[in-house]
């Protein structure tokens, strides 16, 4: 009996502790402490500094969260030319975010505002920054038509302020991300306390604020100065408001500044599209869904707008708008955003309106073999260039570098205040299995010329600027600028030319104000050469998604 009593104490009393253990490594979170050491967090004596209260990625300006998924990107119905470049085929794109319009007039015209004042085009050293960024007005022209009002008002007349921009070139849609980064990024240290109130407008030219200099060298941020003088008093400009000396600056780890502003990818521009949130339907999860609205045709099936049109795009020839007074899709050429029905995703003129720049070099195959995750043609990888000093170099007014581009414009490969970027090397590339050079926009192009060593052409005109073997024999404008300025355009006239396929041709998505219903299908890929522009392709931007999947950061329960 008492070996039983002993027993019985002695399995209670393991009970008991196991119980204490356990309870005790339940409770226990974390939030001060090291999970891998124990060592307390954030001490002052020199612990590693965490933030454990940083929140959710908040939702930029302009944008709307898209929810990442698995879907059937390429073409899989109405297509009577069987173009083989958008066959059907499966991919998965993480959550991102994209804006719930077209870049607007209005948005651009800031843009432009903003680099006069900074960098007054009067000014012969700063008038190539502002000019390579002004849109290209006379793509409204037409031999054979009357379209001077748009080529005189459509960008700046009030009237056409929330119209998407056009005559924008894919280099020119990409620098405006970049400066909407800043400019986000800038306000979002502003409006925490940790740069001055309005530091932004008291800088010089040199010393504009650019997010990856401040993460990389905060010191360096606004030309170097720690402080601006305003009304004969100096006051802190960059630092970081703390009671004591750690911590001086944001940092990446901080969660406080957002991703950059960028194009979408062409896998997430049709992803996007076709809206497939608020459908549960196999025969769309399996790619037959045809425009980003429900339903197989373009105009509205439901009771209180049945047979308004669903977008605006061209009807017929001679047709860009319907008979006016009853059948009238509401525009002849683009329309005011907002003005049909957004997708399930909230996302406004995915079809019609205007077509969209989007990140991908054009190749006529999705190589889906190779990457079915965030496919994307295009990366070129680059690093930050280091001085003898040791710190990264900030491009300054006198470092500069300008690109002529093929149709003559002369745009800023960069603006002050950003950090230099040079190709990736060795140190980088050596027995990495995952990539092996910088610029990756050839790999893989799916013929013969793909393979790594094969000479596309016999004649020096295979190669490119730079000695690399073209994949494609594609026409070379060359465009060299003399001593005073003056601009030597030579014409290819080469008469073998195959394709106009090149590393410099951009895919563009969506159908336009001028396309037949043919081209509203999300699916559709054209491309047009990355440094020119139209009066029907526009963009708008994406931004990436950090941490959890969906909103709620929880797998939803079935």
């Amino acid at each position: 009996m008492m070996l039983r009593k002993k027993l019985a104490l002695k399995l209670f009393i393991t009970v008991l502790i196991a119980t204490l253990f356990v309870g005790c490594n339940k409770s226990r979170d974390y939030k001060d402490s090291s999970r891998a050491t124990g060592w307390k967090m954030n001490a002052k004596e020199g612990g590693f500094q965490y933030n454990p209260q940083s929140k959710e990625q908040e939702t930029g300006p302009g944008l709307v969260f898209v929810e990442g998924g698995t879907f059937t990107m390429g073409k899989v119905q109405d297509d009577p030319m069987h173009d083989w470049n958008n066959s059907p085929n499966q991919q998965h794109v993480q959550s991102f975010y994209l804006d719930e319009t077209e870049v607007t007039n209005l948005m651009y015209l800031e843009y432009l505002d903003w680099l006069k004042k900074v960098f007054p085009p009067s000014d012969e050293n700063y008038k190539r920054i502002y000019e390579g960024a002004v849109p290209d007005t006379l793509v409204w022209r037409n031999r054979l038509g009357f379209n001077e009002v748009m080529t005189n008002n459509y960008l700046r007349h009030p009237a056409y302020a929330e119209y998407p921009v056009v005559g924008v070139s894919w280099v020119q849609a990409v620098e405006f991300s970049n400066w909407r980064t800043d400019r986000v990024n800038e306000m979002v240290l502003e409006t925490e306390g940790i740069t001055s109130r309005n530091a932004r407008y008291e800088v010089e030219p040199g010393e504009t604020f650019n997010t990856e200099t401040y993460l990389n060298a905060p010191t360096l941020t606004y030309g170097g100065n720690d402080s601006i003088t305003r009304g004969g008093k100096r006051s802190e400009s960059i630092k970081k408001r703390s009671k004591d000396s750690t911590n001086l600056y944001i940092q990446r780890k901080d969660g406080l500044l957002m991703p950059a502003y960028r194009l979408p990818t062409e896998a997430e521009w049709e992803y996007a599209a076709l809206g497939l949130v608020g459908l549960r339907n196999y025969n769309v999860y399996r790619g037959k869904k045809k425009y980003p609205w429900e339903g197989q045709y373009t105009r509205s099936g439901k009771r209180r707008s049945r047979g308004d049109q669903m977008a605006n795009f061209k009807q017929g020839d001679g047709d860009y708008g319907g008979i006016a007074g009853w059948s009238d899709d509401g525009a002849d050429i683009t329309a005011q955003v907002k003005s049909y029905e957004p997708n399930d995703f909230g996302l406004y003129d995915m079809a019609g309106n205007v077509a969209e720049w989007v990140a991908d070099v054009y190749r006529p195959i999705v190589d889906d073999e190779f990457n079915d995750f965030n496919y994307y043609r295009g990366n070129v990888y680059t690093k930050n260039a280091i001085g003898e000093d040791g710190k990264v170099k900030v491009v300054t007014m006198d470092s500069i570098v300008y690109d002529t581009l093929s149709n003559g414009k002369i745009v800023a490969r960069n603006l002050p205040g950003e950090i230099l970027q040079v190709p990736i090397d060795e140190n980088e590339t050596y027995l990495r299995p995952n990539f092996s050079e910088s610029d990756n926009r050839d790999y893989r192009d799916g013929d013969k010329r793909s393979s790594r060593y094969y000479q596309s052409f016999a004649d020096n005109e295979s190669e490119s600027s730079d000695g690399s073997n073209r994949m494609y024999n594609s026409p070379i404008q060359k465009v060299n600028a003399d001593s005073t300025g003056t601009l030597d355009r030579q014409y290819d006239k080469t008469t073998t030319r195959t394709t106009l396929v090149n590393n410099e041709v951009r895919v563009y998505k969506g159908g336009s104000w001028r396309d037949r219903d043919y081209w509203l299908d999300p699916a559709q890929r054209r491309y047009f050469p990355q440094d020119m522009a139209s009066d029907y392709i526009g963009f708008r931007c994406a931004m990436s998604r950090v941490g959890s999947k969906s909103k709620k950061g929880k797998r939803p329960r079935n």
